[in-house]
């Protein structure tokens, strides 16, 4: 059983940057590609990006590609999510996920384990 654990999250101003961490333990970190999805109130949950468990290979939702970067540390087993240029519309609840898929997992049903997630507020 793998647990996941967002942090990061805050209320920042349109434009500006934030990290997400997402610190997992109870599983062997390297064996799970890992996956940010994020939910605004009334909306459902959404892919943001994902990468494989070797971290040679990523996958961007269109709205964020050239603005969000994700990245991991296996040796932390930590996954982050560099956010540049937030606008309103990337405000919601970003979860952190992990997938047993051998390939880069892009959908809600192909991932295994999810945090709690964490809240990011963007004003304008």
């Amino acid at each position: 059983q793998v647990q996941l654990v967002e942090s990061g999250g805050g209320l920042v101003q349109a434009g500006d940057s934030l990290r997400l961490s997402c610190s997992a333990s109870g599983g062997t970190f390297s064996w799970y590609g890992m996956g940010w999805f994020r939910q605004a109130p009334g909306k459902e949950r959404e892919f943001v990006a994902a990468i494989h468990r070797s971290g040679g290979s990523t996958n961007y939702a269109d709205s964020v590609k050239g603005r969000f970067t994700i990245s991991r540390d296996n040796a932390k087993n930590t996954v982050y999510l560099q956010m540049n240029s937030l606008k309103s519309e990337d405000m919601g609840l970003y979860y952190c996920a992990a997938s047993r898929r051998l390939f880069i997992a892009t959908t809600r049903r192909e991932y295994d384990y999810w945090g709690q997630g964490t809240q990011v507020t963007v004003s304008s």
